[in-house]
């Protein structure tokens, strides 16, 4: 052990912070070099697997308060809660940052069953967690608190199977306590009480908000608000045919995917008139539009094929983004039975994007039907710039792709493509 011990602080600190807190206050009896190193320590680890009795809990609490009242690192970089789904507990965020230490990220992990009891965490009060940057909550309850709350340095904040004592209130008045908060991450979870999840923020630059919901009845009281102008990506993933509405316009938008299921997409679609790098897939794909609107900086577009509509919504778009680059097709959703397919219309116009400015064209998922031949005829026969298309199969067979390749390679073309391909689709396991 004394070789051990004549390891510089820097070093000894970096191994302490690969072990559980309580293995860290067990080096204190070591000798006197170890006495109070564990108070310096900059990453800790809480681990809490069973639970017998409430005691238990009170203990465990007192355990976290005075560890963090010992503690004196001038920089407490990451505290990081692991609970398994058989213990309960509660986490006073206030108490872990309390103390003199810069606190920067806290992480509160809880596994959850139906029948386990979920992690309380107590917010903080108003003057406590000011240095705290990132949180991370993930199969959490959010008690009601009846005393103001405050994260006036918080950047990052992670919300993964909350839930909200207080409803709608709770989310309210935890997005209001964080002035600068600039990444938001939202995973809802079925039973979490929210009815109209509320996110204004003037200063969010990225939002990621994804609920559990699909084809579970066609319930449009439940949904989201979005008041947050400041936005740069927008990540939705929406299936629970709710709603989403838009309360001011986000003009600085530059990557968009939306996955949503709502009755009606036009106001969502048109607060992202300046979006860059767009991502779609839409269940209602022409209630999305309204005559006029343009992507005027629309270079990337990915679209999905699981929709009836879809095809009617890539000439729409096609029109509207006269500076789009690439365009990628796939199936990302099973097909449902009894699914229309979609029909084939000639247009009476040719694009501008397809005059001036498209490079690259995508189609996982191809498989020769009437219709794909009729797009990829229009597209091929009427893209000047086009430079490469590559079209996934799914079929194993060489043969079967050679000879996809060769029909393709007869349609005729505008432009010199310098690559034409088909390729086997790589199914993830």
């Amino acid at each position: 052990m004394d070789w051990i011990s004549e390891l510089p602080d820097e070093l000894l600190l970096r191994v302490l912070s690969l072990l559980a807190a309580k293995d860290v206050v067990a080096t204190m009896v070591l000798s006197k070099r170890w006495q109070f190193l564990w108070t310096l320590v900059p990453k800790l680890e809480f681990e809490f697997y069973t639970s017998h009795d409430v005691d238990q809990d009170k203990r465990r609490l007192m355990f976290i308060n005075t560890f963090f009242s010992s503690h004196k690192a001038p920089v407490l970089e990451t505290v990081r809660f692991k609970i398994g789904e058989n213990a309960r507990a509660i986490v006073d965020i206030g108490a872990c940052a309390a103390n003199k230490s810069c606190l920067r990220e806290l992480i509160i992990e809880s596994d959850y069953s139906p029948l386990s009891t979920p992690t309380k965490v107590l917010l903080p009060r108003l003057g406590f967690g000011e240095s705290l940057a990132t949180l991370r909550l993930t199969n959490t309850d959010l008690p009601d608190a009846s005393y103001p709350i405050s994260f006036p340095s918080l950047k990052k904040l992670s919300l993964i199977s909350i839930k909200y004592h207080n409803k709608d209130l709770s989310v309210y008045k935890l997005l209001s306590a964080c002035p600068v908060l600039q990444d938001l991450d939202v995973e809802r979870c079925e039973d979490d009480s929210v009815t109209t999840f509320l996110i204004k923020v003037p200063s969010l630059k990225s939002l990621r908000y994804k609920t559990p919901w699909h084809n579970k009845g066609k319930d449009d009281s439940l949904g989201s608000v979005i008041d947050s102008p400041s936005l740069e990506i927008l990540n939705i993933r929406d299936r629970s045919s709710g709603f989403c509405r838009i309360e001011n316009k986000m003009p600085k938008v530059v990557k968009a995917y939306l996955n949503v299921e709502y009755s009606c997409t036009k106001q969502l679609l048109g607060s992202i008139a300046s979006v860059q790098q767009l991502g779609l897939c839409l269940s209602t794909s022409m209630e999305a539009y309204h005559e006029g609107r343009i992507y005027s900086r629309l270079v990337g577009l990915g679209l999905c094929t699981c929709q009836t509509e879809w095809l009617k919504l890539l000439m729409r778009l096609l029109k509207d983004s006269p500076k789009l680059r690439l365009v990628k097709l796939d199936q990302c959703h099973k097909i449902k039975s009894g699914h229309l397919r979609p029909c084939w219309s000639e247009p009476s116009y040719v694009p501008e994007c397809l005059k001036s400015s498209l490079e690259t064209f995508e189609w996982a998922g191809y498989e020769g039907r009437e219709e794909e031949k009729q797009l990829v005829r229009f597209i091929l026969g009427n893209s000047s710039r086009l430079k490469t298309a590559t079209f996934y199969h799914k079929s194993t067979d060489p043969e079967e792709r050679l000879g996809m390749l060769r029909e393709l390679s007869f349609l005729p073309r505008t432009s010199s493509i310098s690559e034409l391909a088909i390729k086997r689709v790589i199914v993830k396991s």
